[in-house]
């Protein structure tokens, strides 16, 4: 089941190249758009973490079968986590992409005083990005959630294998943060896979293999 990140969508490099693999190997797969993302219905303006962990929680229920691997990439990888969480017995196994759990705290850091005015008096401001000609649009409603929603400041108990791999030349999350949700997981089995040369996409050939190497192993 492929959890994507932040404003992408279900047909992005990665959520294919998943789908022909699981194909390949006769794997069930399931990838999805969340509400406000892609062809799915709702505004994005109205979205935050706990309702696209809840849309992901309705994709598991109703949608995927037996135990599930989770590929979660960026926001999919925190998502993942909120899954596991709550659904031990089904979580087979976790592959975080440059997994970002709490990465709302960090915009919250960076934020300019004048996005800080903005938030709290229109609730809204934009963000401009490198993956879009469009500005993000980061709501009050997105960081105060994010904050009910943080993992990171505590163990995480979970009770599956996990690898997480992370580009080292990843400019919107730390290569560093691998390391501090390894320390955060409680289970013995979570390792890190650190690629010198991969920035946040971690979508080109050579990636995508070490992907499919990856989930291969944990199946």
């Amino acid at each position: 089941m492929f959890l994507g990140g932040f404003r992408s969508d279900m047909e992005g490099t990665k959520a294919i190249f998943l789908e022909n693999f699981c194909k390949e190997k006769e794997l069930r797969y399931v990838r999805f758009d969340y509400s406000g993302h892609g062809i799915s219905k709702g505004s994005f303006l109205d979205g935050c973490i706990g309702q696209w962990a809840a849309d992901a929680q309705d994709i598991l229920d109703h949608c995927a079968v037996g135990q599930v691997m989770l590929v979660g990439s960026s926001m999919g990888g925190w998502i993942a986590f909120l899954l596991a969480l709550q659904n031990k017995e089904r979580i087979h196994s976790i592959v975080g992409l440059a997994a970002a759990p709490d990465f709302t705290k960090i915009m919250e850091e960076r934020m300019s005083e004048a996005q800080k005015k903005l938030l709290e008096s229109q609730g809204y401001f934009d963000l401009e990005n490198e993956y879009s000609d469009d500005p993000y649009i980061i709501t009050k409603k997105l960081i105060d959630d994010g904050r009910e929603r943080s993992l990171l400041h505590a163990p995480i108990q979970i009770d599956c294998r996990v690898r997480l791999i992370q580009g080292k030349k990843d400019t919107d999350v730390a290569w560093q943060t691998a390391e501090i949700i390894q320390n955060a997981i409680m289970h013995k089995d979570a390792e890190i896979i650190i690629l010198d040369e991969a920035d946040h996409r971690l979508s080109s050939p050579d990636q995508l293999r070490i992907l499919k190497e990856t989930i291969l192993a944990l199946i």
